[in-house]
């Protein structure tokens, strides 16, 4: 079942286009390529220590993501 959700949120977030990592919630930053629930988790947790990402590429500093997932994922994310 979770998986079937996370197909469908990963189609309805294509077909809306990027994904605002400031306002997403769980199961809409899983839908990012490369995303699970830990990293999911992660970027929540920055997100709420730092106030926010100030862009995109901030998404490095989070623990588990690298520069090849932030490229993974970097046109289907957005901070508006």
């Amino acid at each position: 079942m979770v998986k079937i959700l996370t197909i469908l949120l990963l189609i309805f977030s294509l077909a809306m286009g990027s994904v605002n990592i400031n306002k997403a919630n769980s199961a809409q930053l899983q839908s990012l390529h490369g995303i699970g629930p830990t990293k999911a988790h992660e970027i929540l947790k920055y997100r709420k220590a730092h106030g926010g990402f100030k862009s995109v590429n901030e998404l490095v500093n989070v623990k588990g993501i690298g520069p090849k997932t932030l490229l993974k994922l970097k046109s289907q994310a957005s901070i508006r």
